[in-house]
């Protein structure tokens, strides 16, 4: 039997020169890899500048907290967000902890993401939108969200954006890549991710001021903002420009109250053999959704299957079940496991389905039907770049075990 992973990861010769040189080099905290990491994404995403954390999660809060600083957010008078209730928790979970408030839009039915339309529909009725600061869409499955539209309703409400982007490394959207196209933008290198390190996460931003900020707060509010330290060469900026006679030190004198979000070099030595092949990641996983979609066609009367895009760099393979009745998630998934082929539910509307947000549910019942809908009969496979034509052989097989009698 074969073991069809939702991602995977294979340790190759670049991999393991990689950390070695960070091994040889005797320095494993934030250090050249880092920098050399941010400049290659900041460059591959199309922004100015791009930071490295140890999250996704990390980057969100520390993205919501720079937004808030550089921009004198009174989140007590303005404490909503708007975002979507079907994505990874983290999303959420960084709106809360940073002490705003979700408020979430429903989603499109096909593509799990949430719509201008509805943006525009739920501010439009409120009876005071001056109490919204941000609006935080999902790029989910590699789809894109409809930027632009997303962007002018922002401008018009005065509301700032930040794209999270974890879930879209390298997807286009009318030529420009997620993550280029709002305040700031957040990454995920989980290793089922496009680009995998492990465990890491980045932000990207054309605001300077944005990237000094995160410097500080990602380092427990510290003084400091240089990409690498100077002051064991003598250059550190702070201390030049002090004037006074204290026994000053910038790396323990702290403006903000800040998080340790800071990573290590083996996962930005790993990121960076990643990016230098993530055309041919990229290639592969949208030829292994193409074979799969002309395999699995023959099921589209009972599963919704993705959308075939070239401009989409697909994370995973999502499917939906069309109808429960026929086919049951739980077991279907149940059995697809059995048979070695590894699934995941997709996450879940977070308001009415995952415990942690259980006080929010009474509120948003019945108001989220797509999310609702698909929170409960969505779910996928792997799409990965070390699939081969036997590995997607085997995924049809083993549908046409399971579904044969449907067709």
């Amino acid at each position: 039997m074969k073991h069809i992973r939702v991602g995977d990861f294979i340790i190759g010769n670049e991999e393991r020169k990689a950390i070695n040189e960070v091994l040889d080099n005797g320095k494993i905290s934030e250090g050249k890899k880092v920098k050399e990491f941010e400049k290659i994404f900041s460059n591959f995403v199309g922004t100015k500048y791009s930071i490295v954390l140890n999250s996704g999660t990390s980057a969100l809060i520390a993205g919501i907290t720079a937004l808030i600083y550089n921009n004198n957010i009174d989140i007590k008078k303005r404490p909503y967000v708007i975002t979507t209730p079907l994505t990874y928790i983290a999303t959420s979970n960084a709106i809360v902890l940073t002490g705003l408030k979700p408020i979430y839009i429903d989603v499109d039915i096909n593509t799990f993401l949430i719509t201008p339309e509805n943006i525009k529909k739920h501010l439009d009725e409120i009876s005071n939108p001056n109490e919204y600061s941000f609006i935080l869409p999902v790029h989910l499955m590699g789809y894109p969200c409809d930027m632009d539209e997303i962007n002018k309703i922002a401008k018009y409400y005065n509301l700032l954006v930040l794209e999270d982007s974890s879930q879209a490394h390298g997807t286009f959207y009318k030529e420009r890549k997620t993550g280029s196209m709002s305040n700031l933008s957040t990454f995920s290198f989980y290793i089922a991710h496009n680009i995998q390190a492990g465990e890491m996460g980045a932000i990207t931003t054309d605001e300077y001021e944005i990237v000094r900020l995160i410097r500080k707060l990602k380092a427990n509010g510290r003084m400091c903002d240089c990409p690498i330290c100077k002051r064991a060469e003598g250059k550190c900026p702070r201390l030049a420009a002090y004037k006074g006679e204290d026994d000053f030190d910038p790396r323990f004198t702290h403006e903000f109250i800040g998080y340790n979000f800071k990573t290590m070099e083996f996962q930005a030595a790993l990121g960076i053999t990643q990016v230098k092949k993530v055309d041919w990641i990229i290639n592969k996983r949208y030829e292994n959704v193409k074979v799969l979609n002309e395999r699995l066609n023959k099921y589209k009367n009972v599963l919704q299957l993705p959308k075939l895009d070239e401009t989409v760099s697909y994370m995973a393979y999502p499917i939906v079940i069309n109808d429960p009745v026929k086919i049951s998630r739980k077991k279907l998934r149940k059995e697809l496991e059995k048979h070695g082929i590894e699934t995941r539910p997709l996450f879940g509307c977070i308001p009415t389905q995952q415990p942690a947000y259980n006080y929010l549910k009474e509120e948003y019942q019945g108001k989220l039907p797509n999310a609702e809908y698909l929170g409960m009969n969505a779910f996928y496979i792997g799409c990965h770049q070390y699939l081969e034509n036997e590995d997607l052989g085997y995924i049809e097989d083993v549908f046409d075990n399971l579904l044969g009698h449907l067709i």
